[in-house]
């Protein structure tokens, strides 16, 4: 599958103006992030694993306060 048929979505967190956001698309072999504003970047792709090792240190950090 390429990357322009993917499910694309963007973090509730990203607000309404949708500057300095991050796409997320998520497969059950690879998780592809991508710049919301520069779509014809490559996305950088990760395994799932390692994206949800992100997800729990980036919300760790965010509940202490970092």
């Amino acid at each position: 599958m390429s990357t322009t048929e993917l499910d694309w979505f963007k973090s509730s967190y990203s607000g309404d103006g949708g500057d300095n956001c991050v796409e997320v698309a998520v497969e059950s072999r690879a998780v592809h992030v991508r710049d919301s504003k520069d779509k014809g970047i490559s996305p950088l792709t990760v395994s799932p694993a390692a994206w949800t090792a992100f997800i729990v240190t980036a919300r760790s950090r965010t509940a202490r306060g970092r």
